[in-house]
C-alpha cells in the first residue's frame, strides 16, 4: 500500500503506520495462505492417485 499518507489530510486519531502495517500482514497472509493451499492440493494430487 502507498505511504503517502499525512496527518494534515487523514483523520488526527487514525494511526496510518500501523493500519499499513496490518494491511501488509493480511495481503502476505492471503498470498502465502494461498501458495500454500496450492503446493498442499498439488502434493495431495501426486501421492493420492
Amino acid at each position: 500500500m502507498s505511504n503517502h499518507h499525512d496527518q494534515a489530510s487523514g483523520h488526527p486519531d487514525m494511526d496510518y503506520a500501523e493500519h499499513d502495517k496490518t494491511y501488509e500482514m493480511f495481503i502476505n497472509l492471503a498470498k502465502y495462505g494461498t501458495i500454500f493451499c496450492v503446493l498442499l492440493l498439488v502434493f495431495m494430487a501426486v501421492t493420492l492417485l
